[in-house]
């Protein structure tokens, strides 16, 4: 893997983040029920703009049904 600067690996999550929760049908209210998150924190992960800890990571991949390695995973 590539070396990323904290920037670009928030923006890589945010992107496989949005994409694996299309992909399952799922909204961002959906999936903060499901993960005990609200949306609001999902969206700015969606966007890029927050920084998830290893345990969010693994909560929110839970809630998709995938491996917390999807999440980190280069395009």
């Amino acid at each position: 893997m590539a070396m990323f600067r904290w920037m670009d690996m928030r923006q890589l999550i945010g992107r496989n983040f949005a994409r694996l929760r299309k992909e399952s049908g799922l909204t961002q209210e959906q999936l903060a029920e499901r993960c005990g998150l609200s949306q609001q924190y999902l969206s700015g992960l969606e966007k890029g703009k927050r920084n998830p800890t290893v345990v969010t990571l693994y909560e929110i991949a839970q809630g998709l049904g995938v491996s917390h390695v999807e999440l980190v995973r280069e395009d």
